[in-house]
């Protein structure tokens, strides 16, 4: 099992850090919807719900990964 400066699996760091960004853009994405709408551009703002729906996905399927590997030697250091 290869572990990077965390102590944790490379692949569990490499969901874990996803499924932030994922989060983290579909909170930011809100804002970009009602800056849309604000400018009256409907089709941007849809635009923006679309991204949002997908990173919502994105962190949603890492999730499942993560509760996959929850438990198992790939996990990193919980693991006794």
């Amino acid at each position: 099992m290869a572990t990077g400066e965390t102590g944790f699996s490379d692949i569990v760091y490499d969901l874990i850090s996803v499924q932030y960004h994922a989060l983290k853009g579909g909170h930011d994405y809100g804002q970009y919807v009602r800056d849309a709408e604000n400018a009256n551009e409907e089709e941007i703002a849809d635009f923006f719900r679309t991204v949002m729906e997908q990173d919502a996905e994105r962190a949603a399927r890492c999730h499942r990964f993560l509760v996959r590997l929850s438990g198992t030697e790939k996990a990193g250091p919980a693991v006794d």
